[in-house]
Parts: structure tokens; C-alpha cells; sequence
């Protein structure tokens, strides 16, 4: 079994320490409102700098939304909620043009008004509440980072990062995400209920006088840095590999494909799937303080990645099988060592 660790290394030694310490203290500032949830706010940094958008689902109750404010605070960034909500329009969410009249010289000229996506962290509170129509005027500014009106681009500020809740209970006035839209959140989240000893801490954090303060850690630009840093680290070729053949793997139409997953899969994982594992894989790596991508990193974000981009067939669901179950058995039957993929050499920088 070849080694994790690729032969050129993240030389950012410093950056890479920076991005560590600054995950601790993340970390610290969050639990003085949030309890437990380790993984999910693990993931959650993971997909932040990983430059990516992010869907947590959980039922109403289990402290999304407060987690997204907070980490908004944390970090220093502009903050918007958006409450979906059956009614909302497009314009609601992106803005829109109004017609203003100059005083002075009588002329009427078309303003554009922005709308609550213009800000660094958007909040979209249950997107599932929504119509399709309008859970797509999402879909510009999470893949190009600007809203188009009236012909004219207005971009949005960098580091723009999209956090959506969905109350997973299905009942009337519930607007599933198309396949397309689900596609642009990297990680898509279960968020679950807390056990008996972090329910008793929550109950007694929130029950009393003092309100806890949460500092800032991180500004913008020091954001956009990091991100850069995690696009910069090195991965080995038989990473690479294990990656993509793990995403490649979920689509029944392939040759490689499991007989399990031809039989009960309607659709599977796209080349973004593989982008994502790999990217994420970084993150996860050098939030760790590692300047190298190991199987394991990989293994670690399979899940928030790709349980939204596989949906079972009928007879498959009727059968009680799920996207994390099948996620499961591939992470079981890939193999994670060179002989089992397309044997490549040890490389340096690859840039999803």
C-alpha cells in the first residue's frame, strides 16, 4: 500500500498553522452558544473553506439556525436570513429595479435595490418551503457570485457563503429541491437530535440570565486567504484516484458500477461529486494541520457529499435503502490502495 503523504508538500508551513489555531478558537467561540454537534460544525468549516455552500437538514428545533448567526459572528461577516416561505417571489430574495425620480432635473432613471442575498453569509431558512421558481433565484449567485437584473451583473461581495435548512418531515407546503439545486450545496448535512447529557447543558445554557458574547476570529480577506490555502494543498495521484472512482462508482450506468448499484439506483453521483471529495478532502486535511490529502480525508466528507447526489430507485426506497446506506457499502468495496484503481505516480497540485 503506497504512502498517504504525496512527495510535494504545502510549503506554508506558517498558513497552515494559522488556519489550525484559528479552527481551535472557532471551535471555543462556538460552544458558548452551541452544544455538542461536533461533527456537523466539523463539516460545516470543512464546506466554508472549501469555498462551498452548505444544506443542513434536521427537524425544527435542533439549533441550525442559531449555529449558522453564530458562526456569521465568528468569522466577522455580513449576515442576512431569508425565511422561505410559500409566497416569496425571486425579487424578494435578489432585489430588484425601481424606477427613482432626480428632483433637481425632473429625470426618472431605473436604481437597482439589492436584495438579502447581498451579504457574506446568507441564512436560507427552510428552502423547502418555498416553490421551485423561487428556490432557483438562488442558483446565480451560488455558482457565479453575482445577481443579473434588468440585463446588468451585480456581484456580490467574496466570501460568499449560502447555509440552507430543510425540515426534513414531508407535509403540505413542502417543495422538494430539484436535482439541479441540490447539486450546488457541497455538503448536504442531517443534523440530529442531541443525547440526554448535551440536551441537560442546552436546557441550562438557555434557561438562564446571561446572555454569552461570541468574538470575532477571522476577517474577510483572511477568509479568501485560507480558501486559497486549502486549493493550494498537494494530493497524491492514488487519492485522486480513490476519489474519483468512489463518485464514479455511484452512476449505474457505468462498467465499474456494483451489481447493487446498478439494480437500485436511479441516478448517481456527477463529476461535481468528484470535485467536491477532493476539495473537501483538503480542507478536512489541513483543518487538521496537514499539508497532504490521505484515503481517509476522502472517506470523511463521502457522505455530506454524496447522499444528495444519489436517489434510489423505487424498488430500492421500498426496500428501505438510503443514500448513506449505499454511500456505506461503496466506502466498503472500494479499494484503498493503488492495485485496486489506475496506478499513476505520486503527484503534486490539483487544482478541482
Amino acid at each position: 500500500m503506497p504512502e498517504d503523504r504525496p512527495v510535494q508538500a504545502l510549503d506554508d508551513t506558517a498558513a497552515v498553522a494559522r488556519l489550525r489555531t484559528a479552527y481551535d478558537s472557532m471551535k471555543t467561540e462556538l460552544r458558548k452558544t452551541l452544544v455538542g454537534q461536533d461533527e456537523v460544525v466539523d463539516q460545516l468549516f470543512v464546506c466554508l473553506f472549501s469555498r462551498g455552500h452548505c444544506l443542513l437538514v434536521g427537524v425544527p428545533g435542533l439549533a441550525k439556525t442559531l449555529l449558522v448567526s453564530s458562526v456569521a459572528r465568528i468569522l466577522h461577516l455580513t449576515f442576512n436570513r431569508i425565511q422561505f416561505t410559500p409566497d416569496l417571489m425571486p425579487a424578494d430574495i435578489t432585489g430588484t429595479e425601481v424606477l427613482q425620480e432626480d428632483t433637481s432635473t425632473g429625470t426618472r432613471t431605473f436604481r437597482f435595490l439589492p436584495g438579502p442575498i447581498f451579504a457574506n453569509v446568507i441564512l436560507a431558512d427552510e428552502i423547502n418551503r418555498t416553490p421551485p421558481k423561487t428556490q432557483a433565484a438562488l442558483l446565480e449567485a451560488m455558482q457565479e457570485v453575482q445577481v443579473t437584473a434588468a440585463g446588468k451583473k451585480h456581484p456580490i461581495e467574496k466570501p460568499f457563503f449560502v447555509l440552507a435548512t430543510q425540515n426534513p418531515i414531508e407535509q403540505e407546503g413542502t417543495y422538494p429541491l430539484p436535482e439541479a439545486q441540490l447539486d450546488r450545496f457541497m455538503f448536504m448535512v442531517r443534523v440530529e437530535y442531541p443525547g440526554f447529557e448535551e440536551e441537560r447543558e442546552i436546557v441550562r445554557l438557555t434557561t438562564r440570565a446571561e446572555v454569552p458574547r461570541i468574538d470575532a476570529v477571522l476577517s474577510g480577506e483572511e477568509i479568501l486567504s485560507l480558501q486559497d490555502l486549502v486549493r493550494r494543498v498537494p494530493i497524491a495521484d492514488h487519492v485522486l484516484d480513490y476519489a474519483i472512482t468512489l463518485a464514479r462508482r455511484t452512476r449505474p450506468g457505468e462498467r465499474e458500477a456494483p451489481a447493487y448499484v446498478r439494480e437500485g439506483v436511479a441516478w448517481g453521483a456527477g463529476p461535481r461529486a468528484s470535485q467536491f471529495l477532493v476539495v473537501g478532502a483538503k480542507a478536512k486535511a489541513i483543518l487538521a494541520g496537514r499539508s497532504y490529502v490521505s484515503i481517509d480525508d476522502v472517506v470523511a466528507v463521502a457522505k455530506p457529499v454524496l447522499r444528495h447526489r444519489i436517489i434510489p430507485n423505487f424498488g430500492a426506497q421500498a426496500e428501505g435503502i438510503t443514500p448513506d446506506s449505499l454511500v456505506e457499502r461503496l466506502l466498503q468495496d472500494v479499494p484503498r490502495h493503488e492495485s485496486g484503481l489506475e496506478k499513476t505516480a505520486v503527484a503534486g497540485v490539483v487544482r478541482p
